[in-house]
C-alpha cells in the first residue's frame, strides 16, 4: 500500500518566526499562518472562516525564515503533517497537529500606483503584476539563500 503525506498551504504569517536550537544545535523556526476562506451560506450571507496552522522549519530553512519573514506577509508552504502526543506537567495528555515545512515561498505582490481616471472614461483595469517569489528549501546542498 502506498502512503502520501503532503500539504500545500497559502496564508498570512500571524507572528514573526521564533528561532530556537535543538540540543544537537539544529535551528528550528516556529510560526503560524492564517488561511482565510470566504463562502456564502444558504441565506446568501458571506461568511469568512479562518484556519490557523502551526508550521515548523528546520536547518537552513529555519534560519532563512527567521531572517526574512515578518508578520503579515503572504507565504506558500509545502510540507508534511506531523502529529505529536505528550504528557503535560499537570499529567494531562496533550496533542498537536502541525506542518513540517520542506519549502517556504515568500509571496509579495508589487504595489500598484493607480492614477485617478476621469469619471466619463471607462477602461478595463490593468492586470496585476506577477507576484515576487522567494523560495526557501531544506536542501543542505544549497549554501546561499536564493536572492
Amino acid at each position: 500500500m502506498a502512503y502520501l503525506n503532503k500539504v500545500f498551504l497559502i496564508g498570512n504569517l500571524t507572528r514573526d518566526p521564533e528561532l530556537r536550537y535543538t540540543p544537537s544545535g539544529t535551528p528550528v523556526a516556529n510560526f503560524s499562518i492564517a488561511i482565510n476562506r470566504v463562502r456564502t451560506n444558504k441565506q446568501g450571507q458571506r461568511r469568512e472562516e479562518t484556519t490557523f496552522v502551526d508550521i515548523e522549519a528546520f536547518g537552513k530553512n529555519a534560519e532563512a525564515c527567521h531572517r526574512f519573514l515578518a508578520k503579515g506577509k503572504t507565504l506558500f508552504v509545502e510540507g508534511r503533517l506531523r502529529y505529536r502526543v505528550w504528557e503535560a506537567p499537570d499529567g494531562r495528555r496533550r496533542n498537536r497537529l502541525s506542518v513540517v515545512a520542506e519549502r517556504v515561498q515568500f509571496i509579495e505582490r508589487a504595489r500598484i500606483k493607480r492614477e485617478e481616471q476621469p469619471a466619463e472614461t471607462t477602461t478595463t483595469p490593468a492586470p496585476e503584476p506577477a507576484p515576487e517569489e522567494v523560495t526557501f528549501t531544506n536542501d543542505e546542498e544549497d549554501e546561499a539563500i536564493p536572492f
